[in-house]
């Protein structure tokens, strides 16, 4: 399709609005992690890594961190465990109600997390705690699993539907057992998949804010909600500033190698 001239020009322009009201907020928060006014003030007086400084000492920053880190370890696991059982059901075996179980896998990615956060609560409460179990890093972990088990089984089910069943197969018909085929053909074909899978998970998990606070308890704090609670106290703005640009910083790794990942790689296999 040609596009005229003016066509070309105007559409370039709208992708360079787009991605300045994307990027030019983000590029703000670096700035401002590096700006020596407690207030932000702009332009920014000068550079400075003090309030980097500061928030590498900060215990409850550094607290909220790790509780994170472990909620999201946490949540990828269960979404890569039960994420990959249901893709390989769902791909591999015809079985009554197998589009109907792919809804409703796909469905909690769809639903506003508001929604979600008040049915977990509701069924956490209900269930958990006349057994003595209340809201805590359990709670938020199965929250985030919920969610998470959506990215891990789109990309292996996507995984395994451009990739033949006959290589597992011949396989077998070699005399390899289930699982013996699975580690030697199974497994490389969706090495990939997975990885970028639990990578997305994880940063999904690690930001959730809305999800966690109707499922974290007591003196359960991640990183989004320290972030949320403190970036209206003013003595602490700089270091939220930090702390935001530190979770920029890291957030860019992931989904770099998650997007080279999920990239299709099954014609590059050994298979």
């Amino acid at each position: 399709m040609q596009l005229s001239r003016s066509a070309r020009i105007a559409l370039r322009v709208a992708a360079g609005f787009g991605f300045a009201v994307i990027y030019v907020p983000l590029v703000l928060v670096l700035v401002n992690s590096l700006n020596p006014d407690r207030s932000a003030s702009w332009p920014p007086p000068g550079l400075t890594l003090h309030w980097w400084s500061v928030a590498w000492e900060n215990s409850g920053a550094r607290a909220a961190l790790w509780v994170s880190v472990k909620a999201g370890l946490g949540a990828t696991a269960i979404a890569l465990v039960l994420g990959t059982l249901i893709a390989f059901a769902v791909a591999r075996y015809p079985f009554f109600g197998r589009d109907a179980l792919s809804f409703v896998v796909v469905l909690p990615i769809a639903l506003p997390g508001i929604v979600t956060g008040i049915a977990l609560n509701s069924a956490f409460g209900t269930v958990l705690e006349p057994l003595g179990v209340g809201l805590g890093l359990f709670t938020v972990v199965v929250g985030h699993a919920t969610f998470c088990i959506v990215v891990v089984f789109n990309n292996v089910v996507a995984r395994l539907r451009r990739t033949s069943g006959s290589y597992e197969e011949a396989a077998m018909d070699l005399g390899a057992n289930t699982f013996r085929a699975f580690a030697d053909v199974t497994f490389p074909l969706v090495r990939s998949a997975l990885l970028a899978g639990g990578l997305l998970a994880f940063a999904l998990s690690f930001d959730e804010i809305v999800v966690t606070t109707f499922t974290a308890g007591p003196g359960i704090e991640t990183l989004p909600i320290w972030i949320f609670n403190n970036m209206t106290r003013p003595q602490q703005a700089p270091v939220v500033n930090v702390v935001a640009a530190v979770l920029v910083l890291l957030s860019v790794f992931p989904i770099y190698v998650a997007q080279r990942l999920s990239a299709d790689t099954a014609t590059g296999s050994r298979v």
